[in-house]
């Protein structure tokens, strides 16, 4: 029906008003109308398509075909080229000109965007390993994804609507229930591993995250829940936490079995446990069945494992798992289902446990109560459970074989301290049953820690194996011999004494003292020996070979590859020495230590060159102690570092108070450790001395010994470079007496050679030594360093040297080492050039 003349405006009002697009099409499809929002929603304006075919912005046949009120999503290109959709509706009237053809257009562009997004989200979330589902404020599921059937086996329509603890966790407390919603009210995440129940009966380990979801006012209106399977790692985690736990406690075998089952009946309830021991001549015997009744584990006791004795005696016999998912059918049981029948057992699954070598140790059994065969659940539980057990039946197999281990050095295979003290405690018994002698030698290595340092430790225990097999060669059948840690090494001789142990030494320094090639360097080992008497030196085993300790220290402090027989004196020795080393701390603490300074002469013009730094202690009740005794000392016990540094911050400051009196001293120098070379600090210690003291770098010399060559610390080059770069001079001691070597010497950033005093004491009665300085100081004249001869105390020893070429001397010739009051005066009165 035409529309009323009347209405026409109004209508026409209304539709330009609408915002919904409109459009009127004429029965030969001209646009007739297009209204504002139209116009928006296409970019197009009204001028230009009134009047024109409606092809211009839809297909006029296809508005056509579409029924009276139906409806079409319809994407639509916008003048700017972006994709639009709109949700189109037709409506046919007729008017005085003719049928028309009504559109309605809604934009829902937005939906459609927000509802691909969804799509999308969907689709991910539904591709993903891990379960997702959705509650409501009232704790029931609306939603879960793919991950969720997969994982738990349950389908949408069995869960949707319940709450998920009601299906996943029936057993929950309903206090923790509460508190778990409490938490979610207030907004918290809850995280937390727990076992749940799949659709088919069976329990997994999930690890799960549940998120509440909150409103602007802080409403709960949904809950995401994550869940995660970790059932193999949790597995692995529960049950080795309490089987090795028990293990390290050292808890024995059937205990450690009982808690096996225990964990296993407690992850799977609706399983019974069994572990049954195989021994090597193939019998069985029960170790644990804590849910089984003792009768039936006693019955199997001593059973012989075959090809038809049951689940285990066969799984055993096989050496593969055995299942038998009816016991009262299966003849594998045939013998034995009326043990098992009788209460309640209708299925055993059981697994051989094998050792490393693939030889069974045991069984673990899992019954049922239903004829059935394990789960893919059970299987992960026996396949982490039974590698468990194994290490057990292993540990305990090879109980006598760790407990001679626990007696025997790993490294040299040698008895060990506590079995060689058990050892020599039976033959010491013997000794005093029969009145017979004993010996005990005390072994140490010479420079072993400079080969470990040098060579390695891989090198440095090979050293201690050849040097174990060379003591334990020729040995009698009675003698022990035995690592106490590191080098150290004893050797007890039964029915020897002291003329033949002094045999037996001789013959061991030989024997040890042999050429080695170690990493590709050769080596001839020695070591310091250190004896000991029974019953004339001790008693006990204890006394002997503390003693023979203290002698060997005897014997090293004579040098490399000597021996001491032990004494009263050497006990008084060594206690004096505890109480010296204790001196020598307090000494360092409290200042108590002196340099003394000995002057050195410039000889082609007498001048003075400089003065050598040297330690002196005067102890309250020791007396005057040698610095021959007090540095080897503190070498020994590890205060050779703190008395190295001492020594230089004195000097000085010693120097830098001359200076300030006005005396013209040139430089001080400083016998050094090679030890304080190791310490990387060095040379800022040595830097910050000098500045505090306003010196300069030339005002001071660093003494080093030729041991320095051999020293291959990775420290000791790096902090001689880096004190050499500072400008401080370098000087090398006791030059000719050691490991002199041109490869090594040219290594060192040295400017002072210092020749030996040995070989200046005979200069005028031995042509030899002679000769042997005249090359000293071609050679340092050849290397560009400053030669210095000390130890000169004649007029001869001088004038052979000058003429030589020697260019500084030092010695009693011009004065002893002196305080440095008395310095002070010998510089007023002393004439240099003799």
């Amino acid at each position: 029906m035409p529309a009323s003349p009347n209405l026409a405006p109004i209508l026409s009002q209304t539709l330009h008003q609408l915002i919904d697009a409109v459009l009127i099409v004429d029965a030969q499809g001209r646009v007739q109308l297009f209204n504002p929002a139209a116009e928006k929603f296409w970019g197009l304006p009204a001028a230009q398509l009134i009047g024109s075919p409606v092809d211009a912005v839809l297909s006029h046949p296809w508005l056509q075909q579409l029924q009276h009120g139906s409806s079409h999503t319809l994407p639509i290109t916008h003048s700017d080229g972006q994709l639009r959709w709109g949700s189109l509706s037709v409506c046919h009237s007729d008017s005085d000109d003719g049928p028309l053809l009504t559109v309605l257009i809604k934009d829902i562009s937005e939906q459609q965007s927000q509802y691909a997004s969804l799509q999308q989200l969907s689709m991910v979330v539904d591709q993903t390993d891990k379960a997702i589902l959705i509650t409501d404020a009232q704790w029931r599921v609306t939603y879960v994804n793919n991950g969720f059937s997969k994982m738990l086996g349950y389908t949408p329509e069995q869960i949707l609507g319940l709450t998920p603890i009601s299906v996943m966790a029936p057993y929950s407390d309903p206090k923790a229930v509460d508190r778990l919603h409490e938490r979610l009210h207030q907004g918290s995440v809850f995280q937390q591993d727990r076992l749940c129940y799949c659709a088919d009966g069976q329990r997994i380990w999930c690890d799960f995250t549940i998120n509440p979801v909150l409103d602007q006012h802080g409403q709960l209106i949904n809950v995401v829940t994550v869940l995660t399977d970790i059932t193999h790692t949790k597995m692995h985690e529960v049950l080795q936490n309490h089987m090795l736990t028990a293990m390290v406690s050292e808890e024995p075998l059937e205990s450690l079995m009982e808690i096996a089952c225990k964990e296993v009946e407690r992850i799977a309830p609706e399983v019974t446990a069994s572990i049954l021991r195989v021994s090597s001549d193939g019998l069985l015997h029960p170790l644990a069945g804590p849910s089984l009744p003792a009768s039936y584990c006693q019955a199997l006791e001593g059973v012989p494992i075959g090809p038809c004795v049951g689940s285990c005696g066969t799984a055993a016999y096989r050496g593969e798992p055995v299942l038998v998912s009816d016991i009262a059918s299966d003849p594998l049981w045939a013998e034995f289902k009326a043990l098992a029948l009788p209460i309640g057992l209708r299925s055993c699954w059981s697994t051989p446990i094998k050792d490393s070598q693939g030889r069974v140790l045991g069984t673990f059994a899992f019954y049922y109560r239903e004829p059935r065969g394990p789960s893919a659940f059970h299987q992960r539980l026996i396949d982490v459970i039974v590698h468990l057990c194994a290490l057990a039946l292993e540990r305990e197999e090879s109980r006598s074989k760790i407990r001679q281990l626990a007696f025997y050095d790993s490294l040299t295979e040698l008895p060990n301290r506590s079995l060689l003290h058990a050892k020599a405690d039976q033959a010491l018994a013997e000794a005093e049953r029969n009145k017979t002698p004993l010996s005990v030698l005390f072994v140490d290595l010479d420079r072993f820690k400079q080969v470990n340092d040098s060579l390695g430790h891989p090198a440095g225990d090979e050293l201690l194996r050849l040097v174990a097999k060379r003591l334990s060669e020729h040995r009698r059948h009675c003698d022990i011999v035995g690592r106490l840690s590191g080098d150290e090494f004893v050797l007890v001789l039964p029915q020897c004494d002291s003329q033949q142990v002094s045999e037996v030494v001789e013959q061991l320094k030989a024997t040890l003292s042999q050429p080695c090639q170690l990493n590709g360097t050769t080596l001839c080992p020695s070591a310091s020996i250190g004896i000991n008497l029974y019953p004339l030196d001790g008693h006990d085993m204890g006394t002997l070979v503390h003693r023979a300790d203290m002698a060997m220290y005897q014997a090293k402090s004579a040098g490399r590859g000597h021996f001491s027989f032990f004494s009263h004196e050497l006990n008084l020795l060594a206690q004096e020495r505890l109480a010296l080393e204790n001196a020598l701390r307090e000494a360092l603490e409290q200042d108590q230590l002196q340099l003394y300074y000995q002057p050195q002469v410039r000889m082609p013009d007498g001048l003075l060159y400089g003065v050598e730094a040297l330690a002196r202690w005067h102890h309250p009740q020791f007396g005057e102690i040698s610095p021959a005794r007090f540095i080897p000392l503190a070498e020994e016990c590890g205060l050779i570092n703190q008395l190295g540094l001492w020594a230089v911050r004195e000097a000085c400051r010693q120097l830098a108070q001359w200076r300030r009196q006005g005396l013209q001293i040139p430089a001080v120098s400083v016998n050094l450790s090679p030890t304080n070379f190791h310490n990387l600090d060095l040379p800022g210690m040595v830097a910050s001395t000098l500045r505090e003291h306003q010196l300069q770098a030339s005002d001071l010399t660093l003494e080093i010994t030729e041991n320095v060559l051999m020293d291959t610390n990775p420290s000791t080059l790096k902090t001689l470079d880096e004190v050499h770069a500072q400008g401080v001079r370098l000087s090398l001691d006791d030059f000719g007496t050691g490991y002199s070597s041109l490869s090594y010497l040219r290594r060192l950033p040295i400017q002072e050679l210092k020749l030996d005093r040995s070989f200046v004491s005979d200069l005028d009665q031995d042509a030899t030594n002679r000769a042997l300085s005249e090359a000293v100081i071609r050679l340092g004249e050849s290397l560009q360093l400053t030669v210095v001869a000390e130890g000169i105390e004649t007029n001869s020893q001088y004038q052979i040297l000058k003429q030589q070429g020697y260019h500084v001397a030092q010695g009693y010739l011009f004065s002893r080492a002196l305080a440095a009051k008395d310095l002070e005066a010998w510089l007023h009165t002393a004439t240099l050039s003799p």
